[in-house]
């Protein structure tokens, strides 16, 4: 998957890493103000399981 990635981009290789590297800087962006926030309500991760006497 890569590598057909990594052929289908233009340019020379500086390019390519430059282009991945905004990429998936925008895809990391997009999970955290996108996907996490919409599915925040559906995970029990705030659900704390210790107590204080």
């Amino acid at each position: 998957m890569y590598a057909a990635w990594w052929r289908s981009l233009p340019g020379p290789r500086w390019l390519k890493a430059l282009v991945s590297l905004l990429v998936a800087a925008a895809v990391v962006l997009l999970c955290f103000e996108v996907v996490f926030p919409a599915v925040a309500d559906r995970l029990a991760v705030n659900d704390g399981t210790v107590e204080g006497r």
